[in-house]
């Protein structure tokens, strides 16, 4: 066996090809992931550091953000509409001031989050100023890092990107405040062009477009950014860029427990480089429970659409939700994308700002239609669930039900959904990573439960088999 695994890695083959040895590993490991289910009750583990209830286990302490679902009164959850808060501001408020000055918000946002207030203007002038300073990347990167052992996964090489900076940074490993702010700003500044980029090789290479990398230009937002790099012929209008900040705006901070915040500040709270820190938040971010959902609602969406004849038709379509919820269509996962979250009860705050925004864009397109489903799934989800899940609880849509359909609209491809999030999300982790260095003083190690029998070691002659 021990030579046909040789030969297998040798050959750089995968092991499932090999079927009969792969079968024989498989059967060998199965009992050794296996943890009985009445373990985690009798030992009170709380999976998920999740309570009985739903709710979060305490971890820590934040000024940063507040996403706010629920309300505990004596004993009992009571579901209310969601809010969500940066640095004690409501996200509504931040997106109405900015939408009524007519001015991108994100850099704003960014200030608050990293430096715990609203700038002046001279203070956002001076902010931008250096962000410009910070958006090219460093020589030769983009031939050395992006354009090396291409990927088809853009999260991946995002990643690998931003550990790459590391190797670039003359003091990448001090975590003084005034350090691990300059580095904050730089990956602020530069994620997006590395994002674009990464996507303007992968599409040339993969694909067969015409290889076009354009540089960021100075005075321009990070959104405006954003869109003339990813885009061959760098035009983008005011109002695409506009709603592109706002969806930026709306991803920027969730609170510290997030998987992803959580993940940066567990990591942080090693000692380790701000670079090491932000590239395990994208990596946990691309999974398909955290922000690479906007992918699977997106894939969930299409196959409603072409498995529902009469979209207006609520019979039909609720007939095609309970076969997703028996795992029949779509992923076969049983899931429903975009509905539900573990916070919000009644309402997710960015989900209704959204859609209220898609409404709009829809009006008069050939998305309109497509808006009408979404609503529809929105509105009958939560029956299908209560009927087949037995939950005795509310279900909301949740940001990701809507953000596909407003980067659809935008033009932008399905593959820089998370990528985007990941982009908007960095302003939050960083301030998580710099909270969690200057004030957690601990490294992060909570406790499991070992249920392992203690077991005599036996020579290798004498274990049976061949």
């Amino acid at each position: 066996m021990q030579q046909a695994l040789n030969n297998s890695f040798m050959r750089n083959t995968p092991i499932s090809e090999n079927t009969e040895l792969f079968d024989t590993l498989l059967a060998s490991s199965r009992e050794s992931y296996s943890i009985p289910a009445a373990a985690f009750t009798n030992y009170n583990v709380k999976r998920g550091l999740r309570n009985p209830d739903g709710t979060g286990v305490m971890a820590g302490i934040t000024k940063i953000g507040n996403a706010h679902g629920y309300i505990i009164n004596e004993g009992d959850k009571i579901s209310i509409e969601g809010e969500l808060y940066y640095r004690g501001y409501n996200v509504a408020d931040l997106i109405r001031g900015y939408t009524e000055e007519g001015r991108y918000g994100f850099e704003e946002t960014a200030y608050l989050l990293f430096f715990g207030d609203l700038p002046s203007k001279k203070q956002l002038s001076d902010f931008d100023t250096l962000l410009d300073s910070y958006r090219y990347l460093p020589p030769r990167f983009t031939d050395d890092v992006i354009m090396r052992a291409p990927t088809k996964s853009l999260m991946n090489k995002i990643a690998t990107s931003v550990l790459a900076l590391y190797a670039y940074d003359e003091n990448p490993d001090e975590t003084s405040l005034e350090n691990m702010l300059r580095q904050s700003m730089q990956l602020l500044a530069r994620l997006p062009i590395i994002a674009a980029q990464t996507y303007a090789f992968n599409r040339s290479y993969f694909y067969g477009d015409s290889l076009n990398i354009h540089n960021p230009q100075n005075n321009l937002s990070t959104a405006q950014n954003f869109l003339r790099i990813m885009r061959p012929d760098c035009n983008y209008t005011e109002e695409e860029a506009k709603l592109l900040d706002l969806c930026l705006v709306l991803h920027a901070e969730h609170g510290g427990g997030n998987n992803s915040a959580f993940t940066c500040r567990v990591v942080s709270s090693s000692g380790t480089d701000s670079y090491s820190a932000i590239a395990s938040a994208i990596s946990s971010l691309k999974g398909p429970k955290h922000g690479g959902a906007n992918i699977k609602v997106c894939e969930m969406f299409d196959a409603v659409k072409s498995g529902v004849h009469d979209w207006s038709d609520d019979d039909e379509v609720t007939s095609f939700l309970e076969k997703i919820i028996r795992g029949e269509e779509g992923d076969h996962s049983g899931l429903i994308y975009g509905m539900g979250h573990a916070i919000y009860t009644l309402s997710d705050p960015r989900a209704v700002t959204l859609k209220k925004y898609a409404k709009e864009l829809a009006k008069g397109t050939e998305y309109e239609s497509e808006f009408a489903l979404l609503e529809a799934i929105e509105r009958l989800s939560p029956a299908v669930y209560s009927r087949f899940k037995k939950l005795d609880k509310n279900i909301c849509a949740n940001v990701d039900l809507y953000s596909g359909l407003v980067y659809r609209m935008l033009g932008i491809p399905e593959e820089l959904y998370t990528p985007l999030f990941a982009i908007a999300r960095l302003a939050g982790w960083c301030a998580h990573r710099i909270e969690e260095v200057t004030t957690g003083k601990k490294i992060i190690r909570p406790a499991y439960k070992a249920i392992a029998k203690p077991r005599e070691y036996a020579p290798l002659v004498v274990r049976g088999g061949n």
